[in-house]
């Protein structure tokens, strides 16, 4: 098993931060680089979203992400103390619809669920807790 924790604040600057780690531990742990490019899009978006609408005032947070590999899987937790928000109850957006009567946003959340093989959220201790997997053959 391999595993690594990585601790950010509630920055956008820290996503750099954050695809480095995953290009870095993609190298060392074997993931194929259209699998690292899906995960690194799929933690963009989340902690984007977390950064950008998660808190109400302009303290400093921690958001902990959590990333494991075993037996080809690949496992993401993304804890935050940002105000509750469960992203499995947003909608799919209408993709058939024109592109003037769409929604604005939920695309982001869309391509998580398409990229990824399981999505779970949780409430816990005050804390948003999202788990992902992806599955990698």
């Amino acid at each position: 098993m391999a595993e690594q924790i990585l601790k950010i604040t509630n920055q956008i600057a820290q996503l750099e931060i954050l695809a480095n780690t995953l290009d870095n531990i993609s190298e060392e742990w074997g993931i194929p680089m259209n699998t690292s490019l899906s995960l690194n899009l799929v933690l963009e978006e989340l902690v984007t979203n977390i950064i950008f609408y998660g808190y109400n005032d302009k303290e400093e947070h921690q958001i902990s992400i959590h990333l494991s590999y075993i037996d080809h899987t690949f496992q993401i937790i993304i804890e935050d103390d940002a105000r509750e928000f469960n992203p499995l109850t947003k909608a799919e957006p209408d993709l058939d619809a024109d592109i003037e009567n769409r929604s604005i946003g939920g695309l982001g959340i869309h391509f998580v669920r398409q990229i990824m093989d399981s999505f779970t959220y949780v409430r816990k201790e005050n804390k948003n807790i999202v788990t992902l997997t992806k599955n990698i053959a």
